[in-house]
């Protein structure tokens, strides 16, 4: 989830129509109705409600409701839902006792008071009541989805919408009021005993808020791939942010410059997830971001496609067989383009659904990845692992 356009000297590397695209996807507005599933063969549960459209900031603003049908309806007409290994979920609620396991408690009550009184919570992002409603189901979606992993009734699941990385403990921010992923991981720490968890985010804009939550905390690998901070929101995530006191050398921010595309990604994630997630073996792993790492994001200025993101859900996923019995969740919810959003978030659904090929393409011509980005990445991948070799064998 993000706020704010891309700053500094970055630019786009597609025609100027793409800043015009429409809010509305013209995908057909075929209603779709979860229904429970318990089936213990299952293998990917797909959470999600109708009540997430209610999460519309309004005419003209980046993040609309229409989204998630956009997205569902793309899924069904790719046949996403005839497949036997393919189950949907209806999630309930969070409740205030599940933010209170991430959240402080004056924080959690302010949001709330908000939304009653119909305030904003800053010029982004506004607060109704029908706004929390949905956030507090698109929560509900992300526990659903963990409590399905860990009691084996699905091997993975994709929480439609998911994703508030940019809400800390007490602030919220980029769109974010509640941090679903941090809401989801104590559930579990406290219903399951949940205790080693790596999160991957390959959002285009580092995960502040998740970092700052679990940047003390040696049980959370928290591996954050994002736009160059200094050219996006938040303006934050640097190599040299590692963590603190016990929880440093957990925390690793992987900063990559306008532009990069499908084999430097990929090159990336080989280089630092892969090892680390092996090293760590965590008991899940989750998967953080939509499609606005995609190349023709309005917000943002990475150079992935709709393959590059079937692949990369395609290494978490083969990552997770081999580290933690394939135990994965994905909340894809990002992305600023209604014309790639559903496109980018069926490749990652797809990816962990286990397809051996993607059929779908891009829209657009992708851009080529411009020659100094590879030694540019290259140098921060060798400053990185010179940071973590102290913490971490497979650097050394």
């Amino acid at each position: 989830m993000k706020a704010h356009a891309s700053t500094g000297t970055s630019t786009k590397r597609h025609s100027g129509s793409l800043h015009n695209t429409p809010q509305h996807h013209n995908t057909r507005n075929t209603q779709i109705k979860p229904t429970i599933g318990t089936e213990p063969t299952m293998k990917t549960a797909i959470i999600y409600d109708e009540k997430y459209s209610q999460y519309d900031l309004g005419e003209g603003h980046p993040f609309r409701g229409d989204r998630f049908t956009n997205a569902m309806n793309f899924f069904q007409n790719q046949g996403l839902f005839k497949r036997q290994d393919v189950t949907m979920l209806q999630p309930k609620p969070a409740l205030k006792e599940d933010l209170l396991r991430a959240h402080d408690a004056e924080y959690v009550n302010y949001i709330h008071r908000l939304a009653q009184q119909n305030r904003p919570y800053d010029i982004e992002t506004p607060v109704t009541p029908q706004i929390l409603q949905a956030v507090l189901h698109m929560i509900g979606g992300a526990i659903t989805a963990g409590k399905t992993v860990l009691e084996n009734k699905a091997n993975r699941a994709v929480a439609i919408g998911g994703g508030f990385h940019h809400a800390g403990r007490n602030y919220g921010g980029g769109f974010c009021l509640f941090n679903d992923i941090a809401t989801m991981i104590e559930y579990l720490r406290t219903k399951h005993n949940l205790k080693r968890v790596t999160i991957i985010d390959y959002d285009v804009h580092a995960g502040n808020g998740t970092s700052d939550i679990y940047y003390q905390d040696p049980n959370t690998l928290f591996i954050s791939i994002h736009q160059d901070p200094k050219t996006i929101y938040p303006g934050t995530g640097f190599i040299e942010q590692i963590g603190h006191g016990t929880g440093e050398g957990y925390n690793i921010n992987i900063p990559l410059p306008p532009q990069t595309g499908d084999q430097t990604y990929l090159h990336v994630m080989r280089q630092i997830f892969v090892p680390l997630a092996e090293e760590f073996r965590p008991e899940i792993i989750v998967g953080n971001g939509g499609s606005d790492s995609h190349f023709a994001d309005t917000l943002g200025n990475l150079g992935l496609t709709v393959q590059g993101f079937f692949k990369l859900s395609q290494t978490i996923a083969k990552t997770a067989e081999n580290v933690c019995h394939g135990k994965v969740v994905l909340l894809p919810g990002s992305g600023y383009n209604p014309e790639v959003l559903p496109q980018c978030w069926y490749a990652l659904t797809a990816g962990v659904v286990g397809l051996h090929e993607l059929e779908i393409r891009d829209p657009y011509e992708p851009p080529l990845e411009p020659q100094y980005v590879r030694p540019k990445v290259e140098h921060t991948l060798k400053e990185l692992k010179r940071l973590l070799e102290k913490y971490w064998k497979c650097f050394r």
